[in-house]
Parts: C-alpha cells; structure tokens; sequence
C-alpha cells in the first residue's frame, strides 16, 4: 500500500500513513482550501497554511507611534507595571528623556468603517499613531477609545481596498485547538507561529482587571501585541496581549483577549468612546472545598455571595447572602471570576437573568444591571479569597465590645486578636471580625458559639462581618 508522510500539525513529528487512511483528510472539500489551515500543495507535495495565511493576514497591520515622551523609568507607572508583566523583569534603564515610539499589532476587524483592534498598552500615551497595511501603506490612525482593564484599544482608519477577519463564534474556543497567532514580534511584520491553544478562562492577578484569557503555546514575544491569535478556520479567537516569562523571551506560555471580550469593549467604545461598566451590588468569593464540605454542597461551581448591598440591583432582585450564583444572563458561572466578567461585560441598564441555588433549590430572578458609581470598578463585585482550612487556634474571641456599633447588630462573637502566621490568620480570621453564623445558624453570644463546636470537627461554615461587609470563610 502506498504511504505518505504525514507531518504533524504541532510540529512534534513525522509519521507514516497509509494513503487510504490519509485520502479522505486531504480530499474532503471541508478539510481543504480556506476552511482548513493545512491544506495539501499536490504540485509540491507538502502541506501548507499558505492558502489560508494568504486570505487573513491583510488584515493584520503594524502600528507604530510617535510623539511620546520616555524616561529612565518609562512614561509612567502603568508602562512600567506592564513591563514586569509582559516580561518578567524590571524595565532597564532607557537612558534620559527622549522623543520615541512603540511597535506593535493590530487587527482590521471593520474594513467598511476602518476600525482596527489592538492593546490598549500600545496606543496609550500615545501621539501620532500610524498604521502600515501588509501592502506597505502606512495611513494616520485615529485612536477611538481605549480600556485599561481588558488591554483593548480600538483605532480607525480611512482608505479603501481593507480587507478584515472574520470573528469567531463566543465560546467556540476550546483546548487543544489549533491555532495560529500573526503579528510583528520584534518588528518582522507578519510574523506566524502556530501551536495549540493551551487553557481558557485563565485569570492573571491584576486587581480589578476583567480577565478571561486564551492560554497558548504557540509563540508571542514583544511586537506581538494587538495582533491575531486564529483557529484552523481563519477566524480570529483572540487578541495577543502578553507572556509570562523570567527571561523577557518566549516560553510557550502566551496570552490572549478573547472575542468575546474584544467585541463587547469595542462595541462600547465605539458608541460611547469609553466603557461604561455596571454593578448588581454584590461581593462574592469562590467555592473551595473547605466550605464545600462546610456548607455540605453538592459542587465547587458557583460564585458564594458574601454580602448584598443595600438597595443595590441584587437586593432588588431577591438575592441574599450565602446564595450561590450559577448562571448569569444565559451563560454558566464557574467561579467569582466568571461573574465578575460576565457582568462587567453588560451594558448599564441591561436586564438579565440570574441563576442561583438557596438552601440546595435552583432559582432564576431578574436583575437590572446598574451603571457603576466608581468608573475605576469592573462591576461592583469583590473576590474574597483570603479563608484558608484551618482551625480557631490562634484568634481570641469574645463578645461584642460596647465601643463596636456594627452594622448587623450586637449579636455574635468578636474576634479580639488574631497572631501573626496562626492557624486562624491562615484561616482568613482578621483583627475585628464578628462572627455572625456557624453551619447556617446564627450566633448571638461567645457561650452559642462555644456550644456551637463543642465536641465537633470541623470543616465550620461562619457567616462573618468585616467592615460592614459579610463574607464566608470555612475553618477546620
């Protein structure tokens, strides 16, 4: 039987494939030509991405900036922050103050309108900004908006002959994917690397930043920024946002904006020329399986409601402390974070459905997403994920002094002192907290409490008060 070598779409090896069992991958209309990143060059015999890197790369444009000004330490601290970030070190000493610019991606995602996708950290602080098409054009850019909090920044253009790439279906994207990323790492313009997409949903620390990234190994160094990150169809996935790497090179460890996010920040600025995130008024914190086992939850998935904020949109709609959100506006929330985005993605003003599970029982309320009153917050939603398992070692506690007004009420326990690298700081316990609940009942005094866990091991569910917020830690 006659036998091909069929080369790996990763690149890992070659390996040898009867030709029946190959013709119907080169030979299905579905597998080849613009619908299929590898394809069968049957005059040279080899297999190639040309026809399809042949349709989408127009689409991807160098950018590059004048007009900014640079010192020893950058322009300020959000460049020098982004730095240690995209490579993993401080930033070197650039010298005394000079005129200079950047060189990253972008990608035409509207040619009848020339709005080009990229990061904000390539634009911001910029002058001038110019955009050189693939057939070396190189037209003045307009920067429309720009949004620190995703790293999405959108810039338009104006000439004919664009041409743009298409957008992925949200949520298509899962791992394992192949998937090819095109930008000008280093300034080689069109730059194409491919491998595998490595992880979604990945959030990198980053304060209120929303976070929601594309992992993947195929390799994104410096000028890569703004560009594409596609799947074997030519459809764009992702945005090429950043690396993790100690030494400023790639190590197979990139990171991209999904879609997702990419349009609904676009679509905002855009319309608005900024984005205006909403609150529902919650603070939340994940499920770990501590207060699994505390709460005697039947899953981790869900994001724990600590506390409702009065008068809020969540109160309004029903919710309450110790609900667990698992759905929101159609999709399914995992954890904190996906609520967080999911919100945060949501026009002011929108009403959406809530999906949430009380006292084990699934239930679906309304809720009207409000316009945030701090612009700096993705969505009024705080992560709490400071409670470890541990026990109460450590933490004296004692009634409510007279001196405290907390906001629940004079019923429960307070927590007096808590030493420095204890089980109960390793637990989460802080200086000032008030126990409200053990194991869902309420406590009004240190003697309940007492008789609470007496004779009990843990895991123990407390429902404590914080600063006039509550919140959920499980303690063994």
């Amino acid at each position: 039987m006659r036998k091909i070598l069929l080369a790996s779409v990763l690149g890992v090896a070659l390996i040898s494939t009867p030709l029946a069992l190959s013709e119907g991958l080169f030979s299905s209309p579905k597998l080849i030509g613009q619908s299929s990143a590898l394809t069968l060059d049957k005059a040279r015999g080899v297999l190639t991405m040309s026809p399809l890197l042949e349709r989408v790369t127009p689409a991807v444009v160098s950018i590059r900036t004048e007009g900014k000004t640079t010192s020893s330490r950058m322009q300020n601290k959000e460049a020098e922050e982004f730095f240690e970030r995209f490579f993993g070190q401080p930033l070197p000493d650039s010298g005394p103050q000079r005129r200079g610019g950047s060189i990253g991606s972008g990608v035409i995602v509207d040619a009848s309108n020339g709005y080009v996708l990229t990061n904000h950290h390539v634009v911001n602080d910029s002058g001038e900004i110019f955009v050189t098409l693939k057939d070396k054009r190189e037209l003045k850019a307009e920067l429309v908006g720009g949004d620190k909090k995703t790293d999405i920044a959108i810039l338009k253009i104006d000439s004919d002959n664009l041409r743009e790439i298409d957008f992925a279906p949200s949520d298509s994207t899962r791992v394992g994917d192949y998937v090819i990323a095109i930008g000008n790492p280093f300034g080689f313009e069109h730059t194409v690397t491919s491998g595998i997409v490595s992880g979604t949903g990945r959030y990198m620390q980053g304060g209120d930043r929303l976070q929601d990234m594309i992992q993947t190994d195929a390799s994104i160094n410096p000028g890569n920024s703004g560009g594409a990150l596609i799947n074997s169809k030519g459809e764009l996935i992702g945005i090429n946002t950043m690396i993790v790497s100690r030494s400023g090179g790639n190590n197979g460890i990139g990171f991209a904006v999904p879609v997702k996010i990419a349009k609904a920040v676009m679509n905002q600025l855009v319309s608005y020329g900024e984005v205006r995130r909403g609150r529902i008024g919650v603070t939340i914190r994940d499920i770990d399986p501590a207060l699994q086992e505390a709460m005697g939850l039947g899953t981790l998935n869900g994001a724990l409601v600590n506390d409702v904020g009065s008068d809020s949109p969540a109160e309004k709609a029903g919710l309450e402390s110790g609900d667990i959100i698992i759905g929101f506006n159609g999709e399914d929330i995992l954890n904190s974070n996906d609520i967080r985005n999911a919100v945060g993605l949501v026009e002011p003003g929108t009403r959406a459905d809530l999906t949430y599970l009380r006292d084990g029982r699934r239930r679906t309320t309304r809720i009207t997403v409000e316009v945030s009153d701090e612009p700096s917050q993705v969505a009024s939603i705080d992560s709490d994920t400071s409670s470890k398992t541990e026990s109460f070692s450590g933490a004296e506690l004692t009634e409510i002094p007279e001196d405290v007004e907390p906001r629940g009420g004079n019923d429960g326990v307070y927590v007096a002192r808590v030493t420095s690298g204890s089980n109960a700081s390793r637990a989460g316990l802080r200086r000032g907290d008030i126990i409200r609940k053990i194991a869902g009942r309420k406590v009004s005094s240190l003697a309940e409490f007492e008789a609470a866990i007496d004779g009990k091991t843990g895991p123990f569910a407390l429902s404590v008060e914080r600063n006039g917020s509550n919140l959920f830690l499980a303690v063994r």
